[in-house]
């Protein structure tokens, strides 16, 4: 009894940790896989005069299903709000999201009869593999990049990177005393430094070459080299804590790049995903009442 009861608890451990890429040992990935087969060889078998087309009846089925399909998958945004366990779980859920959405490029493309055109129905399919592009990048970056932002952070957390730089320009204001009123004028530079301020690109980017910090500090090892006996010890002492505060500066500017990477998907794939249901909204009535 001792022995089962181990052996459910690290079952439940090891689903636990399960991402939602392996979940249930890889369930949507087979099922995904074998619907794409499945229509595949559907396309090569069943013979459709003159050749396959949307408007066919096979074509018609597959645009059935993949529109139907296309809705379902959106309905995710909205089960994020709900998490529970079980069979359909938001792991569950998610891992369908990826593997039966990845399968509608074989299903739409299948749909097209790879007949393309100047028309709303291409833009439709050209929408669909912009959101499944879109999702790709969304898998990599959710896949990979919450590590790297662990090892960069170097278990410091966003208040005590930013308590970290208030500390060394506390130290910085009383380091600078000594030094003349040129030279605190440029420590002062260092202190309005605000790493928040950075737009979207700029935070992609990783860095800021307008960096007040790094700005100052090219300037104060430039006069540490002419400097006096009476100031170097003391300019010395400030530089150095402007090197520890560039990078801490980079590690904050490092943390919100790679958020920003997690992020910015987000404002492609969302409103393509909309504007493909819009296209497939015009696609779908001009086809049942046009066509």
């Amino acid at each position: 009894m001792a022995t089962r009861g181990a052996r459910q608890i690290e079952r439940v451990r090891a689903s636990a940790h399960e991402g939602f890429l392996r979940h249930r040992n890889f369930l949507w990935l087979k099922i995904a896989t074998l619907l794409s087969i499945l229509f595949i060889t559907g396309y090569a078998l069943i013979d459709v005069t003159p050749r396959h087309n949307g408007g066919s009846w096979y074509g018609y089925t597959l645009g059935t299903i993949g529109a139907l399909l296309i809705l379902w998958l959106t309905v995710l945004g909205l089960r994020k709000r709900a998490m529970t366990r079980g069979r359909w779980s938001l792991k569950a859920w998610t891992s369908a999201h990826v593997y039966l959405g990845l399968s509608l490029l074989v299903i739409g493309t299948l749909h097209t009869g790879f007949q393309f055109g100047w028309n709303v129905h291409t833009l439709a399919y050209a929408l669909m593999v912009l959101v499944i592009l879109s999702g790709i990048y969304g898998i990599v970056v959710y896949s990979t990049l919450p590590d790297a932002m662990s090892d960069n952070r170097s278990a410091m957390t966003k208040a005590q990177m930013i308590d970290a730089i208030t500390k060394l320009d506390r130290q910085l204001q009383i380091a600078a005393q000594p030094l003349s009123h040129e030279d605190t004028a440029i420590v002062s530079e260092s202190l309005r430094e605000d790493p928040f301020r950075a737009g979207i690109f700029r935070r992609l980017s990783g860095s800021d070459r307008a960096c007040r910090n790094a700005r100052a500090l090219r300037q104060l090892k430039a006069r540490l080299t002419i400097a006096v006996e009476a100031e170097e010890d003391a300019l010395q002492a400030v530089v150095q804590l402007m090197d520890r505060k560039a990078a801490a500066l980079q590690r904050i500017r490092s943390a919100m790049r790679i958020r920003a990477m997690l992020e910015v998907w987000l404002y492609v794939h969302v409103p393509i995903t909309f504007a493909l249901i819009a296209a497939l909204s015009v696609h779908i009535i001009s086809v049942f009442f046009y066509w």
